[in-house]
């Protein structure tokens, strides 16, 4: 179907920022455009927690409150690729980040709604 394959995770000090990517290979001719997607983070024993989520044509974009004002998804349907720019970041934002394809728009925080996921990309916010 679809393999996802995240980057652009690092160390930072608090009120930086950062700029993750996720790259998507698309498999049977189905274009990445077609995918809905959606950024999640986790950290260690805790579930996995939506962060954003976009719309195929990229005009409809959906942030989880705790992130809203800080965060920008963004998605490049050309380059098959999928962004979030996280501004002003804090300690608590300190995760593991996954990008996840999804076949529609809906519950987008429901994360058993999404057919692939990438490894993820650590992300460390220092105090």
């Amino acid at each position: 179907q679809v393999q996802l394959v995240e980057s652009g995770g690092g160390l930072v000090q608090t009120g930086g920022s950062l700029r993750l990517s996720c790259a998507a290979h698309t498999a049977s001719g189905r274009p990445f455009s077609s995918y809905t997607m959606g950024w999640f983070r986790r950290v260690p024993d805790k579930e996995r927690e939506f962060v954003a989520g976009i719309r195929g044509n990229g005009r409809d974009r959906y942030y989880a409150d705790s992130v809203k004002g800080r965060v920008t998804i963004s998605r490049d349907n050309a380059k098959s690729i999928l962004y979030l720019q996280i501004d002003s970041l804090k300690p608590e934002d300190t995760a593991v980040y996954y990008c996840g394809a999804r076949n529609f728009w809906g519950r987008m925080s429901d994360a058993t709604e999404y057919l692939a996921w990438g490894q993820g990309t650590q992300v460390t916010v220092s105090s």
